[in-house]
């Protein structure tokens, strides 16, 4: 007999494939890691999904929307002024309110970076302090790192909800 908290597990999908260039291979993995983030999202029990599941006060849609503003950011040029409240949640908004806003900036955001040819020109992130932006490379990299590193607390957050592990 299956238990609950087996009946949930699903199977981890491999590193995605990704075209021959080097802007390909970037946003194949990317793509990967936001789709891996909305999963754990996804048909997550309210209030579960929107209460802090450490002490931290992190909880599984604040981590989604947070990465919206990442994405807003470090892609599309918007500024933010406070991160710490990019972490939390109105009370209007819903985990579907989430996840579209997620997907519409996601969606955005590969359109601005089809646009781009030459990797090492400056990204779209406003200057900071007036220094110069960083490079279209590094700025797809630092969001493979950060969206790989919020889709892993995603799981732990996600199992301790409702015990669901897996893609």
């Amino acid at each position: 007999m299956r238990t609950q908290r087996q009946a949930k597990r699903k199977r981890d999908t491999g590193p995605p494939t990704a075209g021959p260039g080097e802007r390909d291979v970037l946003v194949g993995f990317l793509d990967y890691l936001r789709a891996a983030v909305a999963a754990k999202a996804e048909e997550a029990p309210e209030p579960q999904a929107r209460v802090a599941g450490v002490p931290s006060g992190t909880n599984l849609l604040g981590l989604v929307k947070h990465l919206t503003y990442v994405e807003r950011h470090w892609l599309l040029g918007h500024g933010v002024t406070n991160w710490q409240a990019t972490f939390h949640l109105d009370p209007t908004e819903t985990a579907e309110t989430i996840l579209a806003g997620y997907r519409e900036t996601t969606a955005e955001a590969n359109r601005e970076i089809v646009s781009w040819d030459d990797l090492t020109e400056a990204a779209p992130r406003p200057a900071k302090r007036g220094g110069p932006a960083p490079s279209r490379r590094w700025t797809l990299t630092h969001l493979i790192e950060e969206t790989a590193r919020h889709a892993g607390h995603a799981d732990i957050l996600r199992e301790l909800i409702d015990g669901s592990t897996g893609r």
